[in-house]
């Protein structure tokens, strides 16, 4: 599986004059498991809002191969997620089939056996009917997942999606994701600081510090200083 699926040339981005991303350049292919490292500040988020079509590049282009916008899901940080939204789990996961939906905006048959399944890939059937503020933060990334899977079968893209959560929930988190790549052959793109563990599951790396510092196979970017570096400053810590 060698498939470009989005492909990223020297894209440059500013907020307020100052420059977040310059000249950045990687392609993702079909299967991969890319993970984006970068101290604070280092524009990891703001390439996956360029990814997401949410921000438009300065300067540079971004191609999407046989992917449309719409076929990302995404996995914004906890600290976006409306703490308080009165919905229930399945309502949430349902959510996810927004982009599919017909002139009529109601949810077909079809997008609700997707919410179904996805609930139960993600062990949520249980909890379908629980009010989403009243679960756990490690139940609450679950659905946001199944929500996100919902939206797509092709590309995940994860932002931090193990911030504040205990070390047997961060554990369970990354073997679903793992399972989702490997096993249901969705790419997944992850932005985090926890280099040692995110080097178990990642094939190719992407270290951003405003520009790229690195680009290419994990087990080539184990033998930088770049690595060692990051690895004995933030990179080892759980958020």
């Amino acid at each position: 599986m060698n498939n470009e699926m989005i492909k990223c040339e020297n894209v440059s981005y500013s907020y307020n004059g100052k420059a977040a991303l310059t000249d950045v350049s990687f392609s993702l292919c079909e299967g991969d498991y890319l993970c984006i490292l970068g101290e604070n500040g280092s524009g990891k988020s703001t390439l996956a809002k360029l990814i997401l079509n949410l921000v438009k590049p300065d300067s540079g282009k971004i191609s999407y191969i046989g992917l449309k916008n719409t076929e990302i899901g995404y996995l914004p940080q906890t600290s976006y997620i409306e703490p308080d939204f009165p919905a229930s789990v399945y309502e949430v996961v349902l959510q996810g089939r927004c982009n599919k939906l017909g002139k009529g905006f109601f949810y077909s048959s079809a997008d609700k056996k997707d919410a179904e399944e996805k609930m139960a890939l993600l062990g949520l059937t249980k909890l379908k009917n629980k009010n989403f503020t009243s679960l756990s933060g490690g139940q609450k990334q679950r659905v946001l997942l199944a929500r996100a899977l919902c939206t797509t079968e092709k590309l995940l893209i994860l932002d931090e999606p193990v911030s504040g959560l205990d070390p047997i929930v961060t554990a369970e988190m990354y073997d679903i994701i793992e399972d989702l790549n490997k096993e249901k052959g969705i790419s997944v793109v992850m932005i985090s600081h926890d280099t040692k563990t995110v080097a178990r599951y990642a094939n190719k790396i992407l270290h951003l510090n405003k520009k790229v510092e690195f680009f290419g196979e994990t087990s080539d970017y184990e033998k930088t200083e770049l690595y060692h570096h990051f690895l004995g400053g933030c990179g080892h810590e759980h958020h």
